[in-house]
């Protein structure tokens, strides 16, 4: 294999020239500059990465810790990730803390040990030990998805990237109740997640605005999983007053929620409206077609990346909150006709209206 002496001598320059070129380490004249990229591609010299990471103290590698890659919101959140970092030159070490507060410390410490320049995690529900390790080494790091808890002064202490969720939520509950819903049931995530809690956040603020009294009895936890979601869904049609409409908190939790209504032959929207956060790649293959929020995943992972090489280039600077918009996607398990899809406006500005209810089939896949 050519080596970058064999580089340094067809560019007629020194090796310590070539090393400056690949490692941008020192201001190189133009036509130099060519010159080398010119050897390099003519003899196919492949740079040692181990020997520039010990030259620039830089592995260009990123880690990145999320839990349940299988999700597709996830899913795409490592593709936006994913596209961020060769878009930059960085590669990618992924470990999954399965939500586990210990685990997450140990999967933490494993891609601080491989020397990766950076971390983006989503931290789970208790994240003390994640943060106390981060801090304590002075890793550079993004929390994705979920937001920690600013301290008294309401500077974050790392930066985060994520989607808003309590005004989105609110706009679901609006819509159901500008429909005529008067007990409208959320099947909220996993207790602790930033995410679940500004969700039965925006669901409060939702009742309020329609001038609806809160009924803890109609928020049940499904823990973010589908098993959770059939469960706290088959809790809530137990009621002595079942709810009449229901939102649920995330994609897996919909289809426990689906699950558990075809259990007990219940159609959507002829029994009960259905609304959901997060859309995803079958939420139109069902009948009647789910009416979602859809966050931007991919935007979000590669809007972390962005944000985390922003803070290895200034390692000084402030921490930062980045949040990013939601897309209310207007379809027909909330009780409204077709007609908005049809006329080419399926998504939809958040604080959108609504038509009369209709009652059409149980959910089934096409």
């Amino acid at each position: 294999m050519p080596t970058m002496a064999d580089v340094a001598r067809s560019a007629g320059v020194s090796v310590a020239t070539v090393s400056h070129v690949l490692n941008d380490t020192r201001p190189v004249l133009p036509h130099t500059r060519q010159a080398v990229l010119d050897a390099i591609e003519e003899l196919g010299y492949t740079p040692n990465t181990l020997a520039r990471s010990l030259v620039t103290s830089r592995t260009r590698s990123i880690g990145l810790a999320v839990s349940a890659i299988s999700n597709p919101y996830f899913t795409e959140i490592l593709q936006g990730v994913e596209a961020g970092a060769l878009e930059h030159g960085y590669s990618l070490l992924i470990a999954d803390p399965h939500d586990d507060p210990e685990h997450e410390r140990k999967v933490v410490q494993l891609l601080h040990e491989r020397r990766v320049d950076g971390m983006i995690v989503a931290p789970s529900a208790d994240p003390r030990e994640l943060v106390a390790y981060l801090g304590r080494h002075d890793v550079p790091a993004v929390f994705l998805d979920r937001v920690v808890d600013s301290p008294e002064d309401g500077t974050p202490r790392f930066d985060q990237v994520c989607a808003d969720s309590a005004e989105p939520t609110a706009e679901l509950v609006t819509h159901l109740a500008g429909l005529g819903h008067r007990r409208i049931a959320l099947v909220a995530g996993r207790p602790g997640l930033s995410t679940t809690g500004e969700r039965i956040t925006g669901y409060r603020h939702g009742l309020a605005a329609a001038g609806l009294p809160y009924d803890e009895r109609l928020v049940v936890h499904g823990d973010s999983e589908s098993a959770g979601g059939q469960r706290a869904t088959a809790a809530l049609l137990s009621l002595a007053a079942p709810p009449t409409a229901l939102v649920t908190a995330n994609n897996t939790m919909t289809l426990g929620a689906l699950r558990a209504l075809r259990e007990r032959g219940l159609s959507v929207p002829g029994d009960i409206a259905l609304c959901c956060f997060d859309d995803f790649a079958w939420a139109d293959l069902f009948t009647p077609r789910l009416t979602a929020i859809a966050q931007p995943s991919k935007e979000i992972g590669a809007q972390a990346v962005r944000v985390l090489l922003e803070r290895l280039a200034a390692p000084g600077r402030p921490a930062r909150t980045v949040r990013l918009a939601c897309t209310f996607v207007h379809r027909t398990s909330c009780g409204c006709t077709g007609e908005p899809e049809r006329r080419g406006q399926r998504r939809r500005p958040l604080r959108s209206g609504g038509a009369a209810p209709s009652s059409q089939a149980p959910p089934q896949p096409q």
